[in-house]
């Protein structure tokens, strides 16, 4: 049986001040929904994630990992194990000729933003993801026809069970496919290695500003949401099989398919994570009755939400 007392107390042994106990992860995700993780670590470095895969091999406590929040539906009832967020000293960047790297916690606009000022190009999409470089790898995010594989060379990955170092991989080692890759699930990306080209100036800007309208004139930013909820399947669009679905607007308690964009949903005040992955299953059956085609989603869950299966 997981002891979540023990974990307690080896990481409090080991990293005191990095951990809370209750910590409402909420206000951490752009869903703005969900309950506590039953202990939060902040990691400032190797250290504190060597106690929480300590804790967690010692415990058999689960552990999961949140970036910026922007894929993530948690559980109402919160998460019963440790959530691990990388912080300011993984937040870092640095150039080397046409690669630059930086840290897990480095939010891929900002990083977006370093290549720009060095006029490299090739990242130009990243302006437009809200999620952490370590997130955005892992689950190769991407826009405007361009992924995280189009550009990364390398990743640093440090085991969150088990033993070793972190490790270096290649891209080539990390099984990139749409939207996923194949880095094991008890894994954080603390670091990676982007390789762009020469632009100019004007160039890279006028890229970053048509990803930014594209954004603002499509996505239901003022709302809180997940960003896209359904993978685009093979020759078509999400939200176009949703809308054609007449799933456009449809609503479960407080959670509401966005007329602004239909593959978005959006919560509204008294929404639940319950709301949410309940829309999420009446879209997708509408669908599924409409096309033939199972939508997959995009939305990392984070503690019990839906089947496993689902």
């Amino acid at each position: 049986m997981p002891d979540l007392a023990e974990a307690e107390r080896i990481l409090h042994a080991r990293v005191g001040p990095a951990v809370r106990v209750g910590f409402p992860i909420a206000p951490l995700t752009t869903f703005r929904l969900g309950g506590p993780a039953a202990l939060f670590v902040d990691a400032q470095g190797d250290e504190e994630l060597a106690a929480v895969r300590e804790a967690a091999d010692a415990t058999d406590i689960p552990v999961a990992v949140i970036g910026k929040g922007s894929n993530m539906l948690v559980s109402d009832d919160g998460f019963p194990g440790i959530v691990v967020r990388l912080g300011r000293g993984f937040r870092w960047a640095g150039r080397d000729g046409d690669r630059l790297s930086a840290g897990g916690a480095m939010p891929l606009p900002a990083m977006a933003g370093v290549a720009m000022r060095h006029r490299l190009s090739g990242l130009e999409f990243g302006v437009a993801i809200p999620a952490s470089l370590g997130g955005a790898v892992k689950m190769n995010a991407g826009a405007h026809g361009r992924s995280m594989s189009d550009v990364v060379d390398r990743m640093e990955v440090f085991p969150l069970t088990g033993s070793g170092p972190r490790r270096s991989l290649a891209s080539s080692e990390a099984g990139f496919a749409y939207r996923r890759s194949q880095l094991p699930d008890d894994s954080i990306v603390v670091g990676a290695t982007v390789r762009l080209q020469p632009g100019t100036d004007d160039e890279i800007r006028a890229h970053m500003e048509e990803a930014r309208r594209w954004r603002r004139r499509t996505q239901p930013l003022a709302e809180p949401n997940c960003g896209s909820v359904f993978k685009n399947p093979d020759g078509d669009h999400a939200a176009r099989l949703i809308e054609s679905a007449g799933a456009k607007g449809l609503r479960v308690g407080g959670a509401r398919v966005s007329e602004k964009h239909a593959n978005f949903i959006v919560a509204e005040t008294g929404a639940t994570a319950s709301d949410v992955w309940e829309l999420i299953q009446q879209v997708r059956a509408r669908v599924e009755h409409h096309a033939g085609i199972r939508l997959e989603t995009e939305v990392e869950r984070m503690g019990a939400v839906g089947d496993a299966d689902d």
